[in-house]
């Protein structure tokens, strides 16, 4: 009888849609006026100790494990909690933070490969025909195809550089390759992409010697931090910064300003709370290993300490819940493969990882920011108005 009432007080204001909730007792109640859009049932109980422990692991463990399911769209029901005001997952009293993370060199390869490492194969299935694992740019509102707004996104953070032939460039967490290729195959630059990951490694390699571009492009697998003292005109950082931890978010803008030569710019591209930095339990346990989302103060804080400048900034929030939510459309279509190759285990946690991530971004929990950084007084070497960056 405990139990159940602090669920109904856990749930009863956490959602601005009608939802019913069945009990592990067969009782069921609805909050909400209508009919409900999202039936959650709780097949056993989770015990109060862990949801009041850290309540986004209890409640992902407890879907994962089919302790509870959910009839409906999660994406809606996860973004309908973030925009309800008494919502648990804003509750202070059900907000824990993690302990400290390490984020040691060694640590963040283990991060890395952990979530990277997962095979490229499961990836193909349902990423672009680019694999590009992070926010596309979606030209024309909602309808363009992914695999070209992914395209579009790397022209977007090249242009935005105002490259010029013959300089170089360094990609900071460089993916499957696609922006460092591009930039060297139609932007004419010379180019080093870093990773800790084996796996993009290998294929980032590959599609170099495929492509015949030894002597323009070249890939490492080493920890960003160990690249010396070399330096280079551009440097792009897309999706990477989350991953180096809060304690280490100075000394990875003080590596930026050293790889930098004098005035030269860079594109840092990533997720960022505007309502300040915030780690996530689940998501830290099972995705992403080491994460942490930072705020856009504490991001500014740190360029401008490190004796660089801002010369634009862009949000690009809806742009990644549409990505998030295609991604998600495609990996229920290739549902049937990935639970025969990864199990259901697995599968039940990316579909909710994919979908809490879209309904995060729908409500504004999280945004994904575009830094255009320089060495120097902002812009002094880039055009005077933003209007090139379209061209």
């Amino acid at each position: 009888m405990l139990e159940k009432t602090f669920y109904k007080s856990l749930l009863k204001h956490s959602f601005n849609i009608p939802v019913k909730i069945v009990f592990w007792d067969g009782s069921s109640v609805i909050y909400g006026d209508g009919t409900p859009e999202v039936t959650i049932t709780f097949k056993e109980k989770i015990p109060m100790r862990d949801i009041t422990k850290n309540a986004s692991i209890a409640l992902g463990e407890a879907y994962m494990d089919k302790k509870i399911e959910i009839q409906g769209s999660i994406q809606e029901l996860i973004e309908s909690a973030y925009e309800s005001a008494d919502s648990f997952m804003r509750n202070s009293k059900f907000r824990k933070f993690l302990p400290k993370q390490g984020h040691s060199e060694k640590e963040s390869e283990n991060d890395v490969q952990s979530h990277y490492d997962v095979g490229n194969d499961f990836y193909k299935l349902w990423l672009d025909d680019t694999l590009t694992y992070s926010c596309a740019y979606f030209t024309d509102g909602n309808h363009d195809d992914l695999t070209k707004a992914q395209i579009d996104k790397v022209h977007h953070i090249l242009k935005k550089l105002d490259p010029k032939p013959g300089k170089t460039l360094l990609d900071i967490g460089c993916g499957w390759g696609t922006l460092m290729l591009t930039a060297a195959k139609e932007y004419g630059l010379k180019v080093t992409g870093v990773t800790l990951s084996e796996e993009q490694y290998r294929l980032v390699k590959e599609r170099i010697e495929k492509e015949g571009l030894q002597d323009v492009a070249e890939v490492k697998l080493v920890d960003y931090r160990e690249l010396g003292d070399q330096k280079w005109d551009y440097i792009t950082s897309v999706g990477m910064f989350e991953h180096v931890g809060k304690e280490n978010l100075g000394l990875y803008f003080k590596d930026i300003q050293g790889y930098l030569a004098d005035d030269g710019v860079a594109l840092i591209h990533g997720i960022t709370r505007q309502q300040g930095g915030a780690y996530n339990g689940w998501i830290n346990k099972y995705i992403f290993p080491g994460g942490y989302v930072p705020g856009l103060e504490e991001m500014i804080g740190h360029i401008e300490e490190n004796h660089m400048q801002i010369a634009d900034i862009e949000m690009l929030r809806r742009h990644y819940q549409r990505t998030l939510e295609i991604w998600d459309m495609n990996f229920n279509e290739h549902r049937d493969q990935i639970l025969d190759m990864m199990g259901e285990r697995f599968t039940r946690m990316w579909d909710l990882y994919l979908q809490a991530c879209a309904a995060s971004f729908e409500s504004g929990n999280i945004d994904v920011i575009q830094y255009l950084i320089t060495k120097g007084p902002s812009g002094k070497n880039l055009p005077m108005t933003r209007d090139y960056m379209t061209k």
